[in-house]
Formats: C-alpha cells, structure tokens, sequence
C-alpha cells in the first residue's frame, strides 16, 4: 500500500507524463485530423473531430501529384539501406570483437566520429565526388549518402552487444559439431535479436525521413523521395493543406507500424546498448 505522502508525488508524476504525451502527440493527431477533412472546410473550421470525415485529400495527393513514385524511391532506399547496413555491420561488430585486430578500438570509434559530422557539412563534397562517378541524381549515390549515417551508428551499437556476449557460449556450440559460422549464425545472431531490431529501425528512421541528402543528391522529380517531393508541394504557388497533411501522414504510417510490432525489441535494445559497450 502506498505511503499518504507518496500519493501526491505519483500524481503529479502521472500528469506530467500525459502533459509531455500530450504536448508530443498532439501535432501527430492534428495532422491525421486535418488530412481527413473536407478540403473546403480545412482552413475555415477549427474541430478537434472533423465531421464528415473525407478522403477526398488522400484521392487527389494519389491521383493527381508524383507522390506514389516518391514512395516508391523512399521505399527502396529505406529498405536497400537498412539491408546494406545489417550485413556490414554485423560483419565489422563481429570482426572487431572476436579477431585479434590491432587499433580496433581506434577503428569503432573513428566511424563514430564520422557519424558525429551534421549531414549537410559532408552532404556537398560527397555529391561533388558522386557526380563524377556518375553517381549524381541516382538513387544509388543516395544510398550510399545513407550510408554514412547508418553504418557507424550499426557497428558501434552492435560492437556493444558482441563484445559483451561471452564467447564461452560459441565455443560450447563449436564442440558439439557447428562451424564458426554456425556457431555465429544459430548462437550469436539470435541472442542479438534485440540489437539487430533496434539497428534496423534506427536505419530505416534515419533513411526513410532524411531531407538533407536527398535535397542535395537528388535533382530530377522522377528521383525524388518523399521528404523534397512533399517540401515541394509546400513551396508552390497553388498551396493545398489537406494533400500536404495526407502526404505527411503516409510518410508517418510505416514508423507506427514498425514501433507497434517491434516495440518490446526496440526497448530491450536499447537497454541493452544502454549498459553494454
């Protein structure tokens, strides 16, 4: 039973946490409210609950503008870069953890160094080198931009959770018959299971919502991604509110999906990050 003075701590605990949920959320709920209005009552009726509901904003973001191809080149970039990041940076964390590598210290945390530069300080130079590789306004040189910002943040995370994972436990599989690849694949990658998640998403977060690259990398519409193609409608003569709250809302739906399904993960990983490494 809680002590008489505790009570009011534990409340005034409880509304501080809905005020900041409030005060966080609200934009996001006023953003899908606005994306279901009637476009002719956007700007003139203020409701926290539109009455009737429309998709009439969704219909013409599909219909009449690129938006669908600009989730397409989102879509593919996102996913090519949380695939490219997975890959290598289990290859370096566990390279680096279990090889006998000189100045691996130095190596980790050189990339995280690197991680630590803003994107648009290296976002100019790298185009400049992109473009002479022919890499210029491609979804591939924007990939590889992606890169940059996923990879040092993959390693560094994951060189926590191998680092830490005794190595008593390969070995055990070793002498009942794995491989060292076995023994990495069927013991190691499923005890990091919640690092690995939390990588993926962090990777597709940075990806998914990234301007900076993407207004630099990017100059041809049939190339842009969802951030520049919806900063682009917001810069236009003809301004339309209820497409640019539909396009911002789509861009929103996959990170709810993936925080709803993958939520338990993402906190033991981060954790988990929190006290290893």
């Amino acid at each position: 039973m809680a002590r008489p003075a505790a009570i009011p701590a534990r409340i005034g605990l409880y509304a501080a946490a809905l005020l900041i949920a409030g005060y966080a959320g609200f934009p996001i709920y006023w953003m899908i409210v606005s994306s279901l209005r009637e476009p002719s009552a956007l700007l003139n009726q203020i409701e926290l609950l539109p009455s009737p509901l429309s998709l009439q904003s969704y219909r013409n973001l599909l219909e009449l503008t690129d938006y669908p191809a600009h989730f397409a080149n989102s879509a593919i970039v996102a996913l090519v870069t949380v695939a490219v990041t997975m890959v290598f940076s289990v290859m370096i964390a566990y390279a680096v953890t279990r090889q006998r590598i000189r100045g691996k210290k130095l190596i980790v945390g050189a990339m995280l160094y690197a991680y630590m530069f803003p994107p648009l300080l290296i976002a100019i130079p790298m185009y400049t080198i992109f473009a002479q590789w022919g890499l210029g306004d491609t979804l591939a040189g924007l990939i590889a931009a992606h890169l940059t910002l996923t990879l040092p943040l993959g390693v560094w995370f994951l060189w926590g959770f191998f680092k830490n994972m005794p190595f008593e436990l390969e070995e055990a599989a070793m002498v009942d018959g794995c491989t060292r690849l076995g023994a990495f694949v069927r013991v190691v990658l499923p005890l990091a299971l919640p690092g690995l998640i939390t990588v993926a998403i962090f990777s597709f977060l940075l990806s998914w919502t990234d301007y900076t690259f993407a207004l630099i990398m990017i100059g041809s519409d049939a190339n842009k991604t969802l951030p520049v193609g919806l900063a682009s409608m917001v810069g236009s003569f003809d301004l339309r509110w209820g497409e640019v709250m539909a396009g911002a809302t789509l861009i929103a739906l996959p990170l709810f999906v993936a925080f709803a399904f993958l939520t338990k993960y993402f906190i033991q990983g981060l954790g988990a990050g929190a006290v290893k490494g």
